[in-house]
């Protein structure tokens, strides 16, 4: 087992983040430099100085934060940097933000270790994406990260999601195959579930098989999701539910004040969750 001498946000403290924020919004970093304001791209590190802004403008609003891995990458090493600088960003500023490596990693063995290392240890992310094709052999050494979280790719949001995800397997879907096998592999209790927000409708049969994961929904927003069919049928007694909202909210102004704009598209968002957590309690 991996030892804790690398702070973590518990479930706890997540759960007690959400009902003091009266929010469960994780806000997607999804940084293309064709698209932000053009007048940062003058800036040193224009991807950092996109972030940063953003973080400092939103983050009493959310209580995750989530950069695609793929979109620092494309940069190369300064892209890397950029990422590096915005998770410790976070890390310094706003410790109780829970915050995930969205990179979709997926190799077996020792590859999936040092793919742990690099957003758990290197990194100091609280959680990191992972794909389950290729069976507990590949998600355990994430899982053995016991004060980290493994957010597990269930039933995803995209045209194709279902050309595999949703093939019978005797009774079941894979995708419900895949829920129950995690559960039990060694410290299940630390994992998360992606499940995409355009199939609200499935949340309720997901919600069968792990009635008190926390799910990541990606697809509200942009991608046409509804959070409030999602939440009806998703939310749980601790909330469960963490809503990312990416394009919608990071590139909602283009000019100088794009920071302040995207806090007003946030907020939109944190108002209707408050709204929904205060019928529920």
């Amino acid at each position: 087992m991996h030892n804790s001498l690398f702070e973590h946000m518990n479930r706890q403290e997540l759960i007690a983040q959400i009902q003091q924020k009266k929010s469960f919004l994780c806000i997607g970093l999804d940084v293309d430099l064709a698209k932000i304001p053009t007048h940062l791209l003058k800036e040193e590190d224009p991807i950092f100085e996109f972030n940063k802004q953003i973080i400092d403008a939103t983050h009493h609003l959310a209580v995750a934060y989530k950069p695609n891995t793929a979109f620092y990458e494309a940069y190369g090493i300064k892209g890397w940097m950029a990422l590096e600088k915005t998770i410790n960003y976070i890390n310094q500023n706003y410790p109780e933000i829970f915050t995930i490596a969205d990179a979709k990693r997926g190799d077996i063995g020792n590859t999936s270790t040092m793919y742990a290392k690099a957003f758990f240890e290197d990194l100091n992310f609280d959680s990191v994406t992972v794909a389950p094709y290729m069976g507990s052999d590949s998600v355990e050494p994430f899982l053995a990260f016991e004060n980290k979280t493994t957010i597990l790719l269930a039933l995803t949001s995209n045209k194709g999601g279902l050309d595999f995800q949703g093939l019978k397997t005797g009774e079941n879907e894979l995708y419900k195959e895949v829920l129950k096998t995690a559960l039990t592999w060694k410290n299940s209790e630390n994992l998360m579930f992606v499940v995409g927000a355009t199939k609200a409708e499935y949340f309720s049969a997901i919600r069968k098989i792990v009635p008190n994961h926390f799910l990541l929904v990606p697809g509200v927003g942009a991608q046409g999701g509804n959070l409030q069919d999602v939440c009806k049928y998703g939310l749980n007694k601790d909330c469960g539910l963490l809503i990312n909202s990416s394009r919608g909210i990071i590139y909602a102004g283009k000019d100088e004040n794009f920071a302040k704009t995207a806090q007003i598209e946030a907020e939109k968002l944190q108002k209707e969750m408050a709204a929904i957590l205060e019928v529920r309690s």
